[in-house]
C-alpha cells in the first residue's frame, strides 16, 4: 500500500494527472470573472427603468427577479462567453436566465420566468458601475 501511495505522489508531483485534475473548468466560471461591485441594470421593455444591484460573485445575476431565495437550479449552457440557467423556487416560481459576457464590466440579461404567480420577461444591460453604495 505505501508504494503504491509512493507512486501516486510521484505521479502528482511529475504532473501526470495534472491534465486529468486541471481539466476540471469550474461550473459558471465566466460570472466568476465578472468585476465586483455595483452594476447599472438598464432595461430594454416599454418602461426603458434602471436599477442597481451590488454583485459579490457575479452569480446574483441569475436570480434577479427571486433574489435571495433558494432555488434549484440546472445550467444549461455554459461557455466562456455565455451561460444559460434554469432554476425553480419552489412556492415562488421559476426563471430561465442568459447572460452573454461582453467584457468583465458589461453582460447582456434575458430573462423569464414566473414570480408570485405572473409571468416575467425582461431584457437588461448590466454595466459595472463601481463600489457598492451603502
Amino acid at each position: 500500500m505505501r508504494k503504491f501511495a509512493r507512486i501516486v505522489s510521484l505521479l502528482a508531483a511529475t504532473g501526470v494527472f495534472a491534465g486529468v485534475v486541471g481539466a476540471q473548468p469550474t461550473q459558471l466560471a465566466m460570472l466568476d470573472k465578472l468585476e465586483r461591485g455595483g452594476w447599472e441594470l438598464t432595461f430594454r421593455n416599454d418602461e426603458g427603468g434602471r436599477d442597481r444591484v451590488c454583485l459579490a460573485t457575479g452569480r446574483e445575476l441569475i436570480q434577479l427577479r427571486h433574489a435571495g431565495l433558494k432555488c434549484k437550479s440546472t445550467v444549461v449552457t455554459d461557455s466562456p462567453q455565455e451561460v444559460t440557467v434554469q432554476y425553480s423556487c419552489p412556492g415562488n416560481g421559476y426563471g430561465r436566465t442568459n447572460i452573454r459576457r461582453e467584457s468583465n464590466q458589461l453582460v447582456q440579461i434575458d430573462a423569464q420566468g414566473i414570480e408570485n404567480g405572473l409571468p416575467f420577461a425582461f431584457a437588461a444591460e448590466a454595466r459595472w458601475a463601481g463600489s457598492c453604495r451603502r
